[in-house]
């Protein structure tokens, strides 16, 4: 899954995070912004998305009345001035708040950074680095608290990173084997059912 940089010439360019979410829905792609710049990929494979419904499954009876698993949802970053150039994430799995799930279901519009609890990315061949470098950056930056990537090549392994400040991101290293936190929420996932 190899992401590319798409320049429709019917839209304006670059795009703010309103006018990317004004676009059609696109059920054949996997369609991010990045500082105003549509990024297209294909469809994650059946591996990656076997993953992420076997992680779904063991983390929705886990989360909080008060908030919302969601799959592959569009996040604003809300990292520029909303006239700007913007930066919309859609992570394989996103945890938000339950009351900004019904604004948006009541007023339409797009989930935004300050609404996430936690947000996880399922790494392919082709979006390691992205998964650790940039989105890693721009979660932080937005001010996403949690931020838990999964290795499937590496185990399958877990990293939770927090917010640690300045720093941008910290924690532990990967887990493998089983998963226990207390941060976000009480969490115990079995990693093993990943592979």
């Amino acid at each position: 899954m190899t992401a590319v940089s798409l320049q429709p010439p019917k839209w304006q360019w670059p795009m703010t995070a309103e006018e990317y979410a004004a676009t059609p829905e696109d059920a054949e792609h996997h369609i991010e912004l990045q500082e105003g710049a549509l990024l297209v990929a294909a469809r994650p494979v059946p591996d990656h998305q076997d993953i992420m419904l076997e992680l779904a499954v063991q983390l929705r009876p886990q989360v909080p009345e008060h908030l919302k698993l969601l799959v592959e949802v569009d996040i604003d970053l809300c990292l520029v001035p909303p006239a700007d150039p913007g930066t919309i994430r859609s992570p394989d799995l996103v945890v938000v708040t339950k009351e900004a799930f019904l604004r948006v279901r009541k007023r339409g519009g797009l989930l935004r950074a300050s609404d996430t609890v936690l947000a996880i990315e399922i790494h392919s061949a082709s979006t390691r680095r992205t998964d650790t470098m940039i989105k890693r950056n721009e979660y932080a930056d937005a001010g996403i608290n949690h931020y838990w990537m999964i290795d499937p090549f590496n185990g399958p392994s877990l990293t939770a990173c927090h917010l640690a400040g300045d720093l941008g991101y910290g924690g532990p290293g990967p887990v493998r084997g089983t998963f226990t936190t207390q941060t976000p929420f009480p969490t115990h996932l079995d990693l093993d059912t990943l592979g």
